[in-house]
C-alpha cells in the first residue's frame, strides 16, 4: 500500500507544486523583500577624498595611504593644491577634504603641535563619518609620536635618536591589539529563518497528501474493500500516514538543501539536521490523524489542513520572528514549527544531538499528544 500510494503521489504534479515549487518561490520573494535586513552592517558606498598635501615627509604620505587603503569601502583620493581643497570639496560633491600642512612629519617627530584640517562635503553621510573617524584615529596614533619625542628629550637622548624613536611610535604597529570574537547566539540569520520557516510550514501541507489518499479511498469505496482483506484496519492508517511521513521528510530535506545553496546559509551538522527533520515530520504527520477523523471529504481535509498549517506556521515564525515572554512563550515553544526553527538555530551554532534534545522533545511530544487525541476524537467519516 505504501509503495502504491507513493507512486500515485509522485505522478501527481500537485505534490511537487505544493512541496517544492511554491515554497522555493516564496523563499525567493521573501529574500528579495527582506534579504537586506539582519546583515552585519550597512553597505558603504564608494567615497571620494580631496587631499592637499604640503608635507614632504613620510608621515603625511602614510596618513593619506591609510585613508586610501580602507578595507570596508572603496576610497578614491584626488590630490589638489592645499589652497583649493575647500573649494574642490564643496564643488565636486566629494565626501571629505584633507589638508596636511607643510612640516607635518617634522612636527610629529620633534614633538611640536600640528593641525590636520578636515572639510566635510556638502552631502556628508555615513561614509564621511567613517573617514573622519579613521583620520582622527590616525592622528591620535601620530600624537603618540609627539609624546614619545617629548619624553625622549626629557630623558636626555640625542636629537637623532629622538627623531627615530618618535617616528617609530607614530608609524609603527600598536603594541596591543583587540581581536573581536563572536559567540554563537543559537539564532538563525534572517535568510536562515526564512528557509527553515518555509520548510517547516510547507511540510505541514506535504504530509497532508497521506490523509487525502485515505479520504479518497473512502469516497471511492475502495477503503471498505481494503478493510475486507485479511489485514488489520490499523495497518491501512499506518500505511497512509507513512506515505505522508516519507513525502514530508523528502521534501523538507530537498528544501533545506536547496535553501542552503541558493541563500548561502548553513544549518550545521547534517546528522543533527536529519534528527530535527524526522522529528517535525512525525509531529506534522500525527496532526493528520486528527484531521482524518474530523472531516468527511478530501475537500474538507484540504481546507482543515491548510488552516492548521497557516496558524502553526505564522505562530511559529515561518514568515517573521515572534517575540513573546512568560507563559505565552512557553506555550508557543510547543509549536513544532517554532521548535524546528529553534533546533536548526542550535545546530547552526555548532550544537550536537544532545543540544537539540529540548526542541526534539517538543516536536515528539506534540506528535504523541496528537496521536492520543486522534484516538479520542469521534470518526465522522464512519458516522456519515
Amino acid at each position: 500500500m505504501v509503495g502504491n500510494d507513493l507512486r500515485q503521489r509522485l505522478r501527481d504534479r500537485s505534490v511537487f507544486i505544493f512541496s517544492l515549487l511554491v515554497p522555493l518561490s516564496l523563499m525567493g520573494v521573501l529574500n528579495l523583500a527582506f534579504g537586506g535586513l539582519g546583515t552585519d552592517g550597512p553597505d558603504l558606498k564608494p567615497a571620494t577624498v580631496i587631499a592637499g598635501v604640503d608635507d614632504s615627509g613620510q608621515l603625511g604620505a602614510a596618513l593619506l595611504d591609510a585613508v586610501g587603503s580602507l578595507k570596508i569601502m572603496d576610497v578614491t583620493i584626488r590630490k589638489v593644491p592645499a589652497a583649493d581643497v575647500i573649494r574642490e570639496t564643496r564643488d565636486s560633491g566629494a565626501d571629505l577634504g584633507i589638508i596636511i600642512p607643510a612640516g607635518f612629519t617634522g612636527a610629529v617627530t620633534s614633538g611640536r603641535a600640528v593641525t590636520v584640517q578636515l572639510v566635510e562635503g556638502a552631502d556628508a553621510g555615513l561614509e564621511t563619518s567613517v573617514l573622519v573617524s579613521l583620520v582622527d584615529g590616525l592622528v591620535d596614533q601620530f600624537g603618540a609620536g609627539m609624546v614619545t619625542a617629548a619624553a625622549a628629550e626629557t630623558a636626555g637622548l640625542p636629537h637623532d635618536a629622538i627623531a627615530a624613536v618618535a617616528q617609530q611610535a607614530a608609524a609603527g604597529a600598536p603594541a596591543l591589539t583587540l581581536s573581536e570574537g563572536k559567540a554563537s547566539a543559537e539564532q538563525l540569520s534572517l535568510k536562515g529563518t526564512l528557509v527553515a520557516g518555509q520548510s517547516g510550514l510547507f511540510l505541514l501541507f506535504t504530509v497532508g497528501f497521506g490523509v487525502l489518499g485515505l479520504l479518497a479511498e473512502r469516497e471511492q469505496g475502495t477503503l471498505a474493500r481494503l478493510k475486507s482483506m485479511p489485514v488489520r484496519a490499523g495497518s491501512i492508517i499506518i500505511a497512509k500516514a507513512l506515505v505522508g511521513f516519507i513525502l514530508g521528510v523528502s521534501a523538507t530535506a530537498v528544501l533545506l538543501t536547496v535553501g542552503t545553496l541558493l541563500f548561502a546559509v548553513s544549518f550545521g551538522s547534517p546528522f543533527v539536521v536529519g534528527l530535527l527533520v524526522l522529528s517535525i515530520s512525525a509531529a506534522a504527520t500525527s496532526m493528520t490523524f486528527i484531521v482524518a477523523r474530523l472531516v468527511r471529504t478530501a475537500e474538507q481535509a484540504n481546507i482543515a489542513q491548510s488552516i492548521l498549517a497557516m496558524v502553526l506556521g505564522i505562530a511559529g515564525g515561518a514568515f517573521f520572528p515572534i517575540e513573546a515572554s512568560g507563559a505565552i512563550a512557553a506555550f508557543m515553544d510547543l509549536n513544532p514549527v517554532a521548535a524546528f526553527i529553534r533546533g536548526l538555530g542550535i545546530s547552526a551554532g555548532g550544537g550536537g544531538p544532545a543540544d537539540v534534545v529540548i526542541p526534539m522533545a517538543a516536536m515528539l511530544g506534540f506528535a504523541a499528544l496528537c496521536t492520543l487525541a486522534s484516538r479520542l476524537v469521534p470518526d465522522r467519516g464512519t458516522q456519515a
